[in-house]
């Protein structure tokens, strides 16, 4: 495991392979057995614990996941925060997993009841460590499920430094398994292992959909939450102060390394160069560098590969015709720093446009109207997120309803909350995480139907 902050050696971890996920997932299945029979009310206790002992250690844990991943400690901070309130709202719904009666005339009874999956595989990304961590484990445990978690390779220490917590909240063995490993080597045999019934990935479109082909061998249920290419909406009646920082919110945050990040930020023509202008001073502003540093807002991009294809994006932005408005290259020498770059006058049909870069950079597209920019704005494959920025809400409301996007921000961004629902449209994923939803992923629905006799009296 290496730092992204100097690239310095952090330790050497055991890599996992196929014969270590077979350990895993029998451990889960074993402990399943009797997991998915325990009082709701026990795994309510079990998960609240968690949450509690996560809310002690939670500066331990956000340091740990700024070393490893690179981000300022202002956003894992922000990451751990969520990760306590997330595992509690799961605790709170263990016992409101329930079904309902159906009406079908007096003489049947018809009821539903939704029931764990089994085994589930987990496999999360580099970008939200702990954060993905909680998404997953907490709406598989609290319905009755036991899972096996493959962390990120580049970013397994804070899920295994939270194996320690789940240990001491005296969660039962097997019900948890986390096992640092490779995609080849590690995730491909969790995703085609035939006791592991459901598989939820978070990470790049491309390899979701490859997900999507090894599971269909045993018909896995699948949940996936993808890439994103999200318009972040500015009108010319905003409130300029307030929208210039939703924009450094909505792109900048955890270092652009973000799948709903606001990366194209279509202005409205009439506002487009002072909107421009007060984004550049506003980003002036922002504190660059170590993530351990009082006031840095944007720490390191997390891997090397991931560092310079930012700056290859940049290069293909300059090379195409978009102009830079403030950023454009590497910060030091050492360490995967980036400027927060921001390009402009970007035609519709340019990579830095169309493309999910992944990290601080934004293009800066223009529209005239409503129709124009609901034309622009939906014109992707993605469909993950989308911003609007108005004092109108009647405007905002009905452009809302006509974006193609799993979450709308109305003057805000990347503003999450552990009971609303977060996912995607079209190639940015299939179902959701968070909210009451996220639970639906981790059950299946049994019908029970009874005829009834009519009474001999």
């Amino acid at each position: 495991v290496t730092s992204p902050i100097d690239e310095s050696h952090l330790c050497d971890l055991q890599m996992a392979n196929a014969d270590d996920v077979e350990v895993a997932v029998q451990a889960a299945y074993k402990a399943f057995k009797s997991w998915k029979v325990e009082l709701p009310s026990v795994r309510a206790r079990y998960l609240y614990k968690l949450a509690d002992l996560i809310d002690q250690h939670r500066e331990t844990i956000a340091k740990i996941e700024s070393l490893d991943n690179g981000k300022s400690l202002f956003c894992s901070r922000f990451d751990v925060n969520l990760v306590v309130n997330y595992i509690r709202s799961c605790a709170g719904f263990c016992d409101k997993c329930d079904g309902r009666t159906i009406n079908t005339g007096a003489n049947y009874l018809n009821f539903t009841k939704r029931e764990p999956l089994g085994v589930c595989g987990q496999i999360i990304p580099w970008n939200f460590p702990i954060m993905m961590f909680a998404w997953k484990i907490g709406p598989a445990l609290a319905t009755g499920n036991c899972v096996v978690l493959k962390p990120a390779s580049a970013t397994p220490l804070s899920a295994l430094y939270v194996c320690k917590l789940v240990q001491e909240a005296g969660i039962p063995a097997g019900v948890i398994n986390v096992i640092p490993g490779s995609g080849r080597g590690c995730g491909n045999a969790i995703l085609k292992h035939p006791l592991v019934k459901k598989v939820a990935f978070t990470g790049s479109t491309e390899i979701g959909k490859q997900v999507m082909i090894d599971a269909a061998d045993s018909v896995k249920k699948v949940t996936l939450e993808l890439g994103g290419k999200s318009p972040n909406i500015v009108f010319d009646d905003c409130n300029l102060e307030r929208t210039v920082q939703n924009l450094i919110t909505g792109i900048f945050f955890n270092g652009g390394e973000v799948c709903c990040a606001g990366s194209r930020i279509y202005i409205q023509d009439t506002v487009y160069d002072k909107v421009l202008e007060a984004f550049k001073e506003a980003i002036s502003k922002l504190k660059i560098g170590n993530p351990f540093e009082e006031g840095v807002f944007q720490g390191a991009q997390t891997t090397p590969d991931q560092f310079q294809t930012v700056l290859d994006y940049i290069k293909i932005g300059k090379e195409s015709g978009a102009k830079v408005l403030t950023g454009g290259e590497r910060i030091g020498d050492k360490g995967y720093f980036v400027q927060p770059t921001v390009l402009y006058d970007c035609s519709p049909d340019m990579r830095i446009v169309e493309d999910q870069i992944f990290g601080p950079v934004a293009a800066g597209p223009m529209f005239s109207s409503i129709d124009d920019l609901i034309e622009k704005a939906n014109n992707s494959i993605y469909g993950l997120a989308a911003g609007i920025h108005t004092e109108d809400l009647n405007k905002a409301f009905i452009v809302a309803d006509r974006l193609e996007a799993g979450s709308v921000w109305i003057n805000t961004y990347n503003d999450l909350h552990e009971n609303v629902p977060f996912g995607g449209y079209k190639e940015s994923g299939i179902g959701r995480e968070m909210g009451q939803e996220a639970f639906d992923n981790y059950t299946q629905v049994k019908a029970v139907r009874v005829k009834l006799n009519t009474p001999s009296i």
